[in-house]
This record gives C-alpha cells, structure tokens and sequence, in this order.
C-alpha cells in the first residue's frame, strides 16, 4: 500500500498475496537509486522479495556500473540486467516465475513494465508506447492492474506506472532497507541522535571515513520524515472516522429505543 496520492488523506491498496515484487527501472534518466529506496522500503514493509530489474540494458554503454550502484545499497539485493525484448535474457527471470509464485510488477511509467509483462507471457497483452526524447520519462499506457498466467507456471500482476509513490505506516520497511545506517545508529553515543552534528554520531562518521554515502542517509532520512508525518495524518483520520461511526451508531440506537 501507498498513501494515496495527490493532497487526499488516505491510503491506496496496490496488491496483496505478492511473493516477489519486481522493481522495474530503466538504464537511462529514470535511473535513480533515491526512488529504488523507496520502493524497497515498500517491498520489506509488504515482506515481498525485491528483485531489482534494470532494463533497457542493450541502450546502455556501461549496464555493469549501474549494476554494481545497486548492489551496494545491499550486497544480498538481487539485480538482474535486461533487454526486455529478448526472450533469451526475460529467461534470467525463470527463477521467480514457477508453479507457486506470484510476481508484481512496479516502476514508473515508460521502464518498460509492459514490454516485460508481453516477453514473459510470450504474447502481446499489453500496449506500449515511447518515452518523451527530452527527458526519458514514459507516458501512463497500462491504467490498471491486470494479472496473468506466466507460461511457467506462476502469477503475474501488472500494475500502472506511478509517478507519485508516498509512504506511510512503513517504519519497518524503511529500517530494513537501511540496515547498514540503523545498525551503524546503535553505536552513537546517543540514544535520539539525529545523525546531523552530534558528537560521537557513528552514522557521520561512517561518512567521513568514506564507508557511507550522504547520499544514502539524506535519503534515509527523507523517507523517515515522510512515513512518520503521514502515518500520523493517517492515524488522526482514522481516529475521525471511529469517532464518528461511534455517534452514527449511537444516534440509531436512540432512534430504534425511541421507537419503543
């Protein structure tokens, strides 16, 4: 689940039952190790396994370097390089598609998710469509989820390409993705430590010697701030709604006593 998009209070449901949750990003300017974070924050909360899928690998010079970026957010991540239009490379894939499994699809529109799903079905069900040339980003093609069998055996959901994806109640998740920052904050000689400008703050020094990227924990930081505000927002509203369906329920049940 997500928070639901736009300025609405609530949360969106996008899958449920997922084994395996492919995360599509293409090797071009979509590629951002920001966004790949958060949606591996969304896969731990969910306890799905993430799969990183790096396409469009054959318009690439260097796919290998974009590889080796994702595997050090997490040396046990599993990333696998593709074209999406060779058979013979979508096969890498087999593992997660037997009898058994069911596969989701994410990523943002234009990775080619679509061009995935008709490859591994082994037919065109899905259209596709080109990326803007001006900044690489796709266009909304596939408006719905759709799920499939996969001619191995296993289950296929196909979801929209999402172009806001927000956390919420994903405390868990967004801790299991930064297991190296969460486990370098138990040694900080302060128990609340920000991970800014406290002494003794084992996370900056991490960074100062060169074994943790800012990057990394400006992002880790970001997530946290976003999930805390909204799981607040969320909760408030949902206290709203009890309270209130607590008054409809005692308003009726006044009425029918009344009746009597």
């Amino acid at each position: 689940m997500r928070k639901a998009p736009g300025s609405k209070v609530g949360d969106q449901l996008i899958a449920a039952n997922v084994d395996t949750l492919f995360i599509v990003t293409s090797l071009n300017d979509d590629f951002n190790l920001n966004r790949i974070e958060r949606y591996l924050s969304l896969a731990n909360e969910a306890g799905a396994t993430p799969v990183i899928i790096l396409s469009k690998a054959d318009l690439s010079d260097d796919p290998e370097t974009f590889c080796r970026q994702v595997q050090a957010l997490d040396p046990l991540l599993m990333v696998v390089t593709i074209n999406c239009l060779a058979a013979d490379e979508v096969h890498k894939l087999s593992p997660w598609c037997k009898t058994g499994n069911t596969v989701a699809l994410m990523g943002s529109s234009g990775v080619g998710k679509s061009t995935l799903v008709n490859t591994l079905l082994g037919k065109t069900v899905q259209s596709t469509g080109a990326i803007r040339e001006d900044d690489g980003k796709g266009r909304h093609i596939t408006t719905g989820r759709s799920l499939h069998r996969i001619p191995q055996g296993g289950l296929l959901l196909d979801t929209p390409g999402m172009r806001e994806l927000q956390l919420a109640d994903c405390d868990v998740g967004v801790n299991t993705t930064f297991a190296d920052i969460t486990s370098l904050a138990e040694q900080c000689r302060f128990g609340n430590c920000q991970h800014n400008s406290e002494p003794g703050c084992a996370v900056q020094n991490a960074i100062g010697r060169g074994a943790l990227e800012a990057r990394r924990l400006s992002s880790y930081q970001k997530l946290m701030r976003e999930q805390t505000f909204n799981s607040a927002t969320l909760a408030e509203k949902r206290a709203r709604d009890k309270s209130f369906g607590k008054m409809i329920k005692a308003h009726l049940s006044d009425k029918k006593s009344r009746k009597y």
